[in-house]
C-alpha cells in the first residue's frame, strides 16, 4: 500500500509547491510509482508539472465534490514522470460545496482507497491555509512533511501548524505523524538561518531532514518552463538537493520496514 504524505505549511512562500513538484519528480526518477495531488486552487503544482490547469477535463473538484472515480480524474502524462490530480480555480468552490456534506473531511481519504494500491508514494500539495481542503489532506495522509524557511516568523508558523496537527489527530486522523521538517531557501551565509536551523534540530531531532534545499535560481526558473528542476537543469544544486531528499525519505522508510518486520 502506498504512503500518503501531505506537504503543508499554513505560512505561504516557504517552498511548499516547489517541494511537492520536485520531490514527486525525484521519487519518480527512482522508478517508484508516484501520484501528486494538487489541492491548492492556484494550481501552481499543476502548471509546474507541465499540465495546463485551464485545459484539464477534471480536477480535484470533481474528485471531492462530484465523487468522480479516480481513474476519470487522474492525469497520467506530466513533465515529471508522475501521475497528477490537477487543481484550478474550480477547487475554490469545493470548500463551499463541502460545507453541508456528510463526512466532508473524509472525501479525499475515501477517494484514495483504490489509488493507494497503485502507487508507492502519494504527495498532496496543500493550500497555505487551514481550510476544508487542508483538513481533507490531513485526514487522508499517513504523515505531514513541513517545508519551512529558517527565519524567526517561520518558527511561529511551525508552532501553529504543530498545534493544528495535534488537534486533527484527535478529531479526524489519530494515526497522523510528522514525516519530517525540510529547511528550504537556505542560505548558510545567513547567521539567523543557521541559528534557526540549530533550534529546529534541538527541538525536533531526527525529524529535521539532513537534506537542505538551498536558494537556487534554477529552482525559481523551472516552474515557468512547466517542468521540475531535475529536467530543467539536473546539475543544479536545487535538483541535487531534492534527489538527496528523496533518497533520505526512502532510507527512513526502509529502516521503519526493517524495525516492524524484525522479530522481537
Amino acid at each position: 500500500m502506498g504512503k500518503v504524505i501531505a506537504i503543508a505549511n499554513q505560512k505561504g512562500g516557504v517552498g511548499k509547491t516547489t517541494t511537492a513538484v520536485n520531490l514527486a519528480a525525484s521519487m519518480a526518477a527512482t522508478k517508484r510509482k508516484v501520484l501528486l495531488i494538487d489541492l491548492d486552487p492556484q494550481g501552481n503544482a499543476t502548471m509546474g508539472s507541465g499540465v495546463d490547469k485551464y485545459a484539464v477535463p477534471a480536477s480535484a473538484y470533481e474528485l471531492l465534490v462530484e465523487e468522480k472515480p479516480f481513474a476519470e480524474v487522474v492525469v497520467k502524462e506530466t513533465a515529471g514522470g508522475y501521475h497528477l490530480v490537477a487543481a484550478n480555480s474550480d477547487v475554490t468552490a469545493a470548500e463551499v460545496r463541502l460545507l453541508n456534506v456528510f463526512a466532508r473531511e473524509l472525501r479525499l481519504r475515501n477517494a484514495l482507497k483504490e489509488a493507494r494500491q497503485q502507487y508507492d508514494f502519494i504527495f498532496i500539495d496543500c493550500p497555505p491555509a487551514l481550510n476544508m481542503l487542508t483538513v481533507n489532506a490531513m485526514a487522508a495522509a499517513d504523515s505531514v512533511l513541513v517545508p519551512m524557511q529558517c527565519e524567526y516568523y517561520a518558527l511561529e508558523g511551525l508552532t501553529a501548524l504543530m498545534d493544528t496537527i495535534n488537534q486533527l489527530t484527535s478529531v479526524v486522523n489519530a494515526d497522523l505523524k510528522i514525516e519530517g521538517i525540510l529547511r528550504t531557501m537556505y542560505d548558510p551565509r545567513n547567521r539567523l538561518a543557521n541559528d534557526v536551523s540549530e533550534q529546529l534540530k534541538q527541538h525536533f531531532g531526527d525529524k529535521v531532514y539532513r537534506a537542505v534545499i538551498p536558494r537556487n535560481v534554477r529552482l525559481a526558473e523551472a516552474p515557468s518552463f512547466g517542468t521540475p528542476v531535475m529536467y530543467y537543469d539536473k546539475g543544479s544544486t536545487g535538483a541535487k538537493a531534492y534527489l538527496a531528499l528523496a533518497g533520505e525519505i526512502l532510507r527512513r522508510a526502509d529502516k521503519k520496514t526493517v524495525k516492524t518486520t524484525t522479530p522481537a
